[in-house]
């Protein structure tokens, strides 16, 4: 029997300690899986070794997050079984469609990005540190998580891969090292929040993107499903099927998946809805099926 492991790579900013984070995180992914599966709920329960947090963020901004303000707004989180009618209509709000709409010209007039609002001028600015490589942080951080993954390719563990964000492109970013420089063989399921890499802008920029054929893409991946919110506005293109079909033509993976419309990530704290959040993401019962599917099959 191979064993299941769970590998989750957080998104930017400072997050809380690394035991903290893990804990919450676990907490919000099996309530997901909860809603989607009482049975493999419990199952998973009795498994948090399993569960390992690539924490990269204190490496990157010399800092944690006080989590003490998120706590009161996850515990709510966690019992709210659903958006409300405020979630959904706040998901659909014009400043969403306007900051997606100033995005998407901003994604093919990079100029533009610095007339973008404060806050998506600021994740402009996190993934041109990461892709410039500034004071080879990205690298470091892409050894976090080989230090984790590595030793379970060897060992044929089944890996599912969760990332979040710009963990999404952290992740990738090392299949791709580990497969085309490392010449790692196995395969592992990748499952993408949120992430951004459906964006021109990012895309590019990505591992392999400057080179040709099969090369340009990783060969660890088995299965990928790429999930987004309604009003996330970071998943600019959530097409990541017809952005990477190269992938599928030339055999480097079974499946490519979007599930894209419907889902509403509902976490709510004092500064309004959040589409984007991560603790929002796992308590959804749609990411919730994903994960409960892979455990009950691999």
């Amino acid at each position: 029997m191979t064993t299941k492991q769970i590998i989750y790579v957080p998104g930017k900013n400072p997050k809380p300690e690394a035991a903290l984070h893990r804990e919450l995180l676990w907490r919000t992914l099996v309530e997901g899986v909860r809603r989607a599966d009482r049975a493999v709920a419990g199952s998973l329960q009795a498994n948090y070794p399993q569960f390992h947090l690539v924490s990269w963020n204190y490496l990157y901004y010399h800092e944690y997050k006080d989590i003490t303000s998120d706590i009161p707004w996850i515990d709510a989180l966690i019992n709210k079984h659903g958006p409300t009618e405020q979630d959904m209509r706040d998901a659909h709000s014009w400043n969403i469609w306007l900051s997606r709409f100033v995005l998407t010209l901003g994604d093919h007039i990079p100029l533009l990005i610095r007339l973008l609002p404060e806050e998506l001028r600021s994740t402009a600015t996190e993934i041109n540190r990461y892709f410039n490589n500034t004071d080879n942080a990205a690298s470091k951080i892409r050894d976090l998580l080989k230090q984790t993954l590595r030793p379970m390719l060897e060992k044929q563990d089944d890996v599912l891969l969760i990332g979040h964000s710009l963990g999404a492109v952290v992740a990738y970013d090392t299949l791709w090292e580990l497969s085309r420089q490392e010449g790692l063989k196995g395969k592992i399921d990748f499952l993408t929040l949120g992430s951004p890499m459906g964006m021109h802008y990012i895309h590019r920029r990505l591992l392999g993107m400057s080179g040709q054929g099969e090369k340009s893409y990783p060969d660890l991946i088995r299965h990928w499903i790429n999930l987004s919110a309604e009003g996330d506005v970071t998943a600019l293109n959530q097409n990541l099927k017809e952005s990477f079909h190269p992938m599928l033509e030339q055999g480097l993976v079974e499946s490519i998946e979007d599930h894209c419309h419907g889902i509403y990530n509902y976490f709510r704290s004092d500064e309004g809805l959040n589409c984007h959040r991560s603790y929002g993401y796992m308590v959804s019962p749609a990411v919730g099926s994903i994960i409960a599917d892979w455990w009950k099959h691999h």
